[in-house]
Parts: C-alpha cells; structure tokens; sequence
C-alpha cells in the first residue's frame, strides 16, 4: 500500500478519535461553541474517509476507458470535502439562531475544556503531517484535509479561549458569538477548498516555479533542434502532464529527432515527478523564432 493511502487510513482513525474527544468536552459543558468544534470533526471523518476512497482510485493505472489514468479523482474528493465544510457551517449557523432564541446556560468545566484542548493538540501536530504529505506527494485531497484541520486548530483554540472567558465574565451569549465565529471560518475554509479543487478539475496549469523548471530542461536537453513552442502543462493529482512543439531542421533522420525527444522526456521524468511528456515534432518551416531552442 502506498504511503499517501495509509496515511489517508490513519486519518481516518485519529479524526474519530478527535471526535470523541470533542463531543465529550461538549457533553460535560453544554457548550454550543464546543458542539460546533464537534460538530466541524464529524467533517473530518467524512472527509477522512473521501480521501481514502479517492486515493485508492486515483491509484488504479490507466486503462483503455482512461488512458490518461484516474488521478483526477482526487479532486472529486476535495470538492465533496468543501461541499460537506459548506454544510457544517450552516447546521452551526441554525444551533447558533436557536440558541440566541432560546438561551441556555453552560458549565465552563475545566476537565472538558482539557478535553478539548487534548483533542486540538492532536489535530495541531496531524495537520502538520497531512500537509506536508500532501505536499510531497502532490496529492489533493491530503492537502484539503490538511488545510481544514488547520482552520480547524486555529478555530478550536479560539473556541477554548471564548468559552473560558465567557464563564469568568458572566456573558454565556459570548459561548453563541464565537460559535457564528467558528461557522464563519468554516465556510471560508470549504470556499478555499472548493475554490482550489474545481481549478483542477479544469486542468489548471502547474505553478510558475515548475513550469520554469520544465522550461529550463527542455532548453538545455533540444540540442539538435532548432526550437520548442507553444508548451502548455495541466495537473490532475499527482500528475503532470506536458506538451508542446519541436522543431527540428527538414533533411533532420526520424531515428535522430527521435532520440531528441527521448533524451527531452528523461530529463523532465528526472525533474518532475510523475510526469506525462507529449511532443509533436514539426519541421522547419514551422518555425516561430529562428536560433536556439526556446519557448
């Protein structure tokens, strides 16, 4: 199994860990802040368990139905993970309007307060790790789950704050202002998410420093060309996917315009990991730019 896969499946366990931790903090308080930091984690294993679905068929290899492979299906992952972050800010919202309606009075215990601030502990140092890991592996939906689990810490430590501070001033309608405040965040955080996915699924090009990168490499590998234009990339997960013209002088042997191409596909395959190179090999009169090869 592949390391993002069992990371995905640890994820899943340490986010119904979290979730315990953080309903029985709300449990022994009454605190409508702390059932929406509960609530937020009950997200989290739903988006947990997305992304390990989504993993394992993003891992499955090309086929004649896909030949170009099944990695967007992280991005499907990532946008049901914003879809679902829309939908716990807005149950937060309602548990937020009915309380203001009805006012209700909650116990600041200092045991579920350690409770909850164990519970946004672990998910301070597992955010750190998912990040990092979705990172180095170019995987989307790690890096979504990350992402949230990181508003998520700051909006906890935010909530334990509050909710301490409303016992000691007297004012428990503080307790229903920073659940608004954990709703608000929360449905910034699934807007980034859903922001950044659909951008995927419309093959959005690779960032600027790895573009130059591949810019560089094809540069350095055309000797023999004359140049290369119109190079375009797109990202689907982990894959990259790379295109672009090479021209090559007319009289120029198919074997050695061949063997420039191959030696252009290693060098990428050995910058950019997970790459997938197409060249269209066109002859001089194809030309935009006379000289060394460019782009």
């Amino acid at each position: 199994m592949a390391l993002s896969s069992r990371i995905a499946l640890i994820n899943v366990g340490i986010s119904l860990i979290v979730l315990g931790l953080k309903y029985l903090a709300f449990l022994l308080t009454g605190s409508v802040a702390l059932y929406s930091d509960a609530l937020e984690s009950i997200v989290n294993v739903a988006t947990a368990i997305a992304a390990v679905v989504a993993l394992r068929v993003s891992a499955k290899p090309a086929d004649a139905a896909h030949p170009y492979g099944y990695a967007k299906a992280e991005y499907f992952s990532a946008v049901i993970v914003g879809v679902l972050i829309v939908v716990a800010a807005i149950t937060i919202f309602r548990e937020v309007y009915l309380g203001w309606l009805e006012p209700h009075s909650f116990d600041a215990s200092p045991k579920g307060l350690a409770i909850n601030a164990l519970a946004t502990i672990i998910n301070g140092i597992w955010c750190a790790i998912l990040i990092r890991e979705g990172r180095r592996a170019r995987s989307p939906a790690l890096a979504a789950d990350g992402r949230h689990l990181l508003t998520d810490v700051v909006s906890s430590a935010g909530v334990l704050l509050g909710v301490a501070l409303a016992a000691l001033s007297g004012w428990e309608k503080l307790d229903l202002v920073l659940a608004g405040l954990v709703a608000v965040n929360i449905l910034w955080s699934g807007w980034s998410v859903l922001k950044e996915s659909v951008g995927g699924l419309m093959d959005q090009a690779v960032p600027a420093e790895t573009l130059e990168r591949i810019r560089r490499r094809i540069a350095a590998e055309a000797t023999g060309a004359i140049e290369a234009h119109d190079l375009r990339t797109r990202q689907a997960g982990r894959m990259i996917f790379v295109d672009f013209h090479l021209v090559v002088p007319g009289d120029m042997p198919v074997s050695e315009a061949h063997a420039i191409c191959d030696r252009i596909e290693d060098a990428l395959e050995a910058e950019v990991a997970d790459v997938l190179v197409n060249i269209h090999v066109e002859p001089e009169v194809k030309a935009k730019q006379q000289g060394v090869p460019v782009l």
